[in-house]
């Protein structure tokens, strides 16, 4: 992590999280088994379990169809460098939000952008299908890009989008007072039979090598 403490995950009964550290008394996390994102003290919620039958019928996966809902599957988290935005990754529903945490204790959605999703199937801007949702994000260190990849694993691949996930990398574009929009001219395609999981930038980036560069 580039601030004062190291990310870490942690396995418990309730499944694999996430901890972004960034002061001694406040905590986001995420958990992939509960698709929340929280914040310690107290517990908030921010990325809500999705449930539209009327939209959805008839596309869910047979592990989804007796539930009749399509949870957000929280896989990812980042914070970018000024500590002004969370990214949070929505691989179940298909969607990239956007937390203004300039204030760690009034989370504020600043920008989402929907592509992908077990149900939603959004495409992207060029007219291009994205098979599995956002998955692994990464930021430039300005802030202004952000990029992300759509392979969890692949056996949770298999399990959720069994119509496959040809490995694919998408980038938005972050506005500097929040707000977030697909590139219409960016896409990464990947050979067939790969997939598109971790992602990191050249010369450092909001999570990773930052300060192994002189000029970062």
């Amino acid at each position: 992590m580039h601030d004062t403490r190291l990310s870490f995950f942690k396995q418990e009964g309730e499944g694999i999280e996430q901890v972004i550290d960034r002061h001694a008394d406040i905590k986001v996390a995420r958990s992939i088994y509960q698709t929340s994102v929280k914040r310690y003290p107290g517990r908030l919620i921010i990325a809500p379990v999705a449930n539209d039958p009327n939209v959805w019928s008839g596309r869910l996966p047979p592990l989804l169809q007796g539930f009749d809902a399509v949870p957000p599957l929280v896989t990812d988290i980042d914070l970018s460098m000024d500590d002004r935005f969370l990214y949070v990754s929505c691989w179940g529903t298909g969607e990239m939000r956007q937390y203004d945490v300039t204030d760690p204790r009034k989370l504020k959605l600043a920008g989402s952008v929907r592509i992908g999703g077990i149900a939603r199937r959004s495409q992207h801007p060029s007219g291009k299908q994205y098979a599995g949702g956002p998955q692994m994000v990464e930021i430039s260190r300005d802030g202004r890009r952000v990029y992300w990849t759509n392979s969890l694993y692949s056996t949770w691949d298999n399990q959720f989008y069994p119509d496959g996930i040809p490995g694919a990398e998408v980038m938005a574009i972050a506005g500097p007072n929040g707000g977030l929009e697909l590139a219409q001219n960016y896409w990464v395609s990947f050979p067939d039979g790969y997939r598109a999981h971790q992602i990191r930038l050249e010369g450092g980036d909001c999570s990773t090598d930052s300060f192994c560069y002189p000029s970062a």
